[in-house]
Formats: C-alpha cells, structure tokens, sequence
C-alpha cells in the first residue's frame, strides 16, 4: 500500500488533500500541533497521527521517523503546515517575521530533507503548498509572499536536484481558499477557492507519468483578487 506523510494534515487543505488521498488507497501519517484536531483526523481517517511543530528540527525528523517506523517507505509527502499574518511592513514584529519564515520556509525544508531517502527509495512526489502571494504583490502579505516565494524557489530547485532519483515536487499556489487561516479577508467562503480544489489537482499530478512534471501550478480566484 501506497503511503503519505501530511503536514498540518489535520485541517484546511491539509485535511482536504488527506482525504483525497485516503480515497486513493493511500495509508497516511498525518503530523500537526494540536492534539485534539489530529484525533478527530484519526478518527475519521484511521491515519497515524504526530503531534509536533514544523518550526522545531527535531519535530520534524521525529514525524519522518514515525512513518517510516510504521510503514516502512513514503511514496507523497506534502507540506501543508503554514502560518499566515497579516500586517503592513512599516509594523510587522520581528517576531512574526521569524514566525513565518520558519513554519513556512524553513519547516518544508526540514521535513523535505529528513524525507528525501525514502522518497528516493520509491521515486516519490513532494507537494509543497505555497500561495498566490509567493508569485505577485499583496500589500499586508509581505512576511508570508516571502516565505512563499521561497518555498517556490525552493520547489524548483528540488525537482531539479532530484530529477535523476526520479523525486518529483510542484509548488501548489492558489489564493484565498476557505479556510480559517484566511477569514480575516472578510471574503465569503463560497467566493473562495475550496479546500477540495487542491485535493482535485493534487489527484491529477499523482495521476501523471513519470515523464511528465510541474514545478509550480498557480490558482486564482474567479473574483479577482483583492
């Protein structure tokens, strides 16, 4: 059986990509920091769960362990864990700059390491979930379009160093979907992109040959952005 490891797995798009592959036959580690969302997810799901922080290095090498104990490989991995704060440069705390560098950036590249011998064993796919703001300007979003951006750099460069291990990896950037980390917005969820729409075109990359890659697929809203 094919196997998945989810980041933030527990909610939002994590969860709406955990239940996608799930459906697929996918067993699934699911790893996020709150306790009480990753049992509802277990429950619903029948996955393994971990409890950790993606901003802590030994969290991260503790959930790549905990599948590979259980399961024995790792076939998708996807980074999904991510903090958003929204704030004008000219008063953003150093504190929340830090914050977001380190879930967003610096998490994906911890647990992409940690995970690289297994996904090379099974010539695996890596999802890491980046935004909209990594690829235009959205004033209040400046902190969190950098840590995006980056992690689109780092997508590209992944595929790139990876290709002869047969690792492939997309940077999936869509604009606001409706979740909680993005009611500030005031938009009605309705409006929004949904959680299931990731989960669709993640299903599609899976489904692609080997021969076949994409580094970065970009979604927008209907409505334009704001």
């Amino acid at each position: 059986m094919p196997s998945a490891l989810i980041t933030g797995g527990s909610s939002g798009i994590g969860l709406a990509l955990a239940r996608m592959l799930s459906h697929e036959g996918y067993a699934l580690t699911l790893a996020a920091r709150k306790l009480e969302r990753l049992e509802a997810a277990r429950a619903e799901l029948g996955a393994e769960v971990v409890q950790g922080d993606v901003s802590r290095e030994e969290d991260c090498a503790r959930m790549v362990s905990a599948h590979a104990e259980r399961f024995g490989g790792l076939d998708v991995l996807v980074n999904s864990a991510g903090i958003g704060i929204a704030g004008h440069l000219a008063d953003l705390s150093t504190k929340h700059w830090d914050l977001q560098q380190a879930v967003n950036l610096r998490g994906t590249f911890l647990v992409t390491r940690e995970a690289l011998p297994l996904l090379r064993a099974s010539r695996g796919y890596v999802v890491n979930l980046a935004s909209i703001a990594g690829t235009m300007p959205t004033p209040g979003l400046a902190a969190y379009g950098a840590a995006k951006a980056a992690v689109i750099a780092f997508t590209r460069s992944l595929v790139r160093e990876e290709a002869e291990h047969g690792v492939r990896a997309t940077a999936l950037c869509p604009g606001f979907v409706d979740t909680p980390m993005a009611a500030w917005t005031g938009i009605p969820g309705p409006q929004m992109i949904q959680p299931e729409d990731c989960a669709e075109l993640v299903r599609a990359l899976l489904r692609l040959s080997p021969h076949a890659r994409v580094p970065v697929v970009v979604v927008e809203r209907a409505e334009a952005e704001a």
